[in-house]
Formats: C-alpha cells, structure tokens, sequence
C-alpha cells in the first residue's frame, strides 16, 4: 500500500485505486483476467471520473454571474488528488473538496465522495456530491470505466456484444465538435443487443439520452461460456455513453452519466445548461454502479 494508490480484495477478486483522480486502475480475479483498460497509449487513462462536467461545454467557458471560467472536457477531478478518508481490505472512501484551485475554475462549494466496495462477484462505486455551499450548486457527474475489449486475447472484437437489460429503441445522440447535435439517429441496437465494432466509433460516441435499461453485459457470444464476461448496473445515472476510439485500440468504455455535452448552439448561463442537478444547500445527490464480472 502506497499513498497514491490502494488494493482492495474479496475471495479472488481485486481492485486498485489510485488518489489521483479516485480512478479505478485494475480489476482482476484470480483467474488472472484484468478487465480494465491498462491505460496505453491509445488513452492513457483507466476509468476517470466525470465532474463537475459530462462532456463539453462551448468554447470550454463556464459562464456564472457574468463571470466566465475556463472549464475543459469532463471537469478537473479526474486530474485533481482526492484524500483517503478510509482505505480498509474491501473498501475504500476518497474525498474531494473544493479548494482555491477548483473555485479559480468552478465558483461552488462542494464535497465529492467516492466509495468503493468489493465482494467476491464485484465492484461497487457510489458517488455522492454534497453543495456545502449557500447557493445552489449546479453539477453533472458521470462515470468513464474502459474495459479491455476483447477481454480474452485471440477473440475478434466483433464477437463482442452488449446486452441491454431493456430494449432500447428510442434514437441515440452524437457529438459536433464535443457538442451535442440537435439531430437524432436511429438507434443502433436491435432489441436488447448492440453489436460490436470499431465503426460504431467513426463518429465518436454512442449518447444513449433516453436509456430504458439500468444493465448491460458486456460478452462474446450469447453464452457465459465464451470467456470473460463482465455486467454493469447502475442506479440515479440518467444517461449513458459507448465509447471506444476506431483505430485499432483495444478498450471499450460504458459510461453512466447524469448529464452530457452542452447542446450545439448553446451558451448561456452554466446554471441553464440541459442535464445539469440542481443541488440545494446542505442538500446532497447519490448515484452509484457496480460491475460484476467472470471468467466465464
């Protein structure tokens, strides 16, 4: 155990942790199977934390009380060091507080926690964001795991699915520029199930704004028997984003979200941008996933 990262286990299963960003870094059973993205060259993160931005924001400009602040894609935490608030043998709690560099950037006071839990099946996450401040606190959260895609060496990417725990028919969204495109697009899953490759990504992410389900499985083949496997829940997350990058690299990212990129064309007041919580003062929001996995 260092202070910049920590390993948390049940029965086989182990997860490492790192301060810097409260970003997941390895989970592993005793199969040997590593699930998630080792942070190569390709993207060189793990599993970032979205905060306090999903996305992008035009011209990366936060705009509050006409005062503007420079706010890049997906928010500063992922590259801000949280505090261990509790680093025990299956969980460990991580703090983040906003401080004179976060408010240079984001003018709210806030208190971000991330706990995360192993059993012997699984991962939990549970983000909670607290407004300790005296105005409302407008915020969006999200999650960005990359899971090794295939998870079994030797398995066409293209033998990979996921499996949505509802049929998701409704359209699905895109991004110009980062910004969210005013126009739909049909939806590229038929019923339950998306068929994997890596021209799904030609156009960058999948935006499911108008998710059904709160599960998906991520699989070669119809069966549990065809390798590793791994399935995701998630509850208070709203949206949800696929992502990988077509050009060979070898991750695939499931993101649960509360919130997304500013819409094309706006550029308002940061308050008024669509997708945002609203948190009170002295009031807080909980959102959580978990990730279940197996060898086969």
């Amino acid at each position: 155990m260092t202070d910049d990262t920590h390993t948390i286990r049940s029965g086989g299963l182990t997860a490492t942790v790192k301060a810097q960003g409260a970003e997941m870094c390895s989970l592993r059973n005793d199969a040997g199977v590593e699930f998630v993205w080792q942070a190569e060259p390709a993207w060189p993160r793990h599993a970032p934390l979205l905060f306090p931005i999903v996305g992008r924001l035009a011209n990366d400009e936060l705009r509050h009380k006409g005062k503007t602040y420079r706010m890049t894609q997906h928010g500063f935490a992922r590259d801000s060091r949280f505090h261990w608030a509790e680093r025990g043998e299956n969980r460990c709690v991580l703090v983040l507080e906003d401080n004179e560099t976060t408010r240079a950037l984001y003018p709210f006071a806030f208190r971000l926690t991330a706990i995360y839990t192993i059993d012997e099946t699984g991962l939990d996450l549970s983000l909670t964001i607290a407004n300790t401040g005296e105005e409302t606190l407008p915020a969006s959260l999200g999650g960005h795991p990359a899971f090794n895609w295939p998870l079994q060496p030797g398995l066409p990417k293209e033998s990979y699915t996921l499996t949505f725990a509802n049929a998701e028919s409704s359209p699905i969204r895109r991004l110009d520029g980062g910004l969210l495109r005013a126009a739909v697009e049909a939806t590229p899953v038929k019923d339950t199930v998306l068929p994997l490759s890596e021209s799904l990504f030609v156009d960058d992410a999948i935006i499911f704004d108008r998710i059904e389900s709160n599960a998906v499985r991520f699989a070669a083949g119809a069966s549990t028997s065809t390798g590793p496997w791994l399935k995701m829940s998630w509850q208070g997350f709203r949206e949800l984003g696929v992502w990988s990058k077509p050009s060979g690299a070898r991750f695939l990212c499931i993101e649960p979200w509360r919130g997304h990129a500013s819409p094309a064309g706006f550029d308002g007041e940061f308050s008024d941008k669509p997708g945002l919580m609203h948190i009170a003062p002295g009031a807080e929001e909980r959102l959580s996933f978990r990730i279940e996995v197996a060898s086969s």
